[in-house]
């Protein structure tokens, strides 16, 4: 009798969504469709919602996670979280507060990381740059780059806190000379250029890699 096939959530925001990227769907949909074709490859459940944080992430998490198993009483083996972009957004000013503070985020983000890897294999992204010219979003969030570098600082703290590998991308796509490009005229999405870099990106990420046997 075949083994069934692994399955990996993948859960957060509009980036894993894939809002922007006309021509593949999001760089987790190229990669579900990428592993598709491959014999014995790991089932993919893309869970993003647009807007979501830490908050909504951690309350919805464990039902949708618990829900996507195949076969009787079976769980999914792994999952990926790409979340933060929306808690660095600071309200009604360049200078408001934040959706969530950074000592908030990486408390919370700690705490929820612990919760999911009690359950399975974590892995976790990084955060992507935004063009700051079109601020606000929405005409009323102000996202920076500095303060996104500030947040994924945070995340590779609580990944590290609780063992759990993490995919930095910040700093990787800003070096990039073309990267502004890669961003949406809203100025915080990505566009197909930006989410075929991010799947290049996980696609040959070594922790995801290893436990996909790809």
């Amino acid at each position: 009798m075949a083994l069934a096939p692994q399955q990996l959530v993948i859960i957060g925001d509009s980036g894993v969504y894939g809002w922007g990227d006309r021509d593949g769907g999001g760089w987790s949909e190229r990669l579900r469709k990428n592993w598709m074709i491959l014999k014995e490859a790991p089932i993919i459940y893309s869970l993003g919602i647009r807007g979501d944080g830490l908050e909504k992430v951690a309350k919805r998490w464990k039902k949708e996670w618990g829900s996507r198993g195949e076969l009787r009483r079976k769980v999914p083996d792994a999952l990926l979280l790409s979340i933060g972009l929306n808690d660095t957004a600071r309200i009604g000013r360049p200078d408001g507060r934040p959706q969530l503070s950074a000592e908030a985020y990486r408390f919370g983000l700690r705490q929820l990381l612990k919760e999911i890897k009690s359950e399975t294999f974590t892995m976790m992204m990084g955060l992507t740059p935004v063009n700051e010219e079109y601020m606000p979003f929405a005409d009323c969030l102000w996202y920076s780059n500095e303060s996104i570098e500030i947040y994924e600082a945070q995340i590779e703290k609580a990944c590290l806190d609780v063992g759990v590998p993490f995919l930095p991308l910040y700093q990787k796509m800003i070096r990039e000379k073309d990267w502004q490009s890669w961003i949406e005229p809203d100025g915080i999405h990505l566009n197909s250029k930006g989410h075929e870099w991010i799947y290049k990106k996980i696609s040959g990420w070594e922790p995801l890699k290893e436990w996909s046997k790809i």
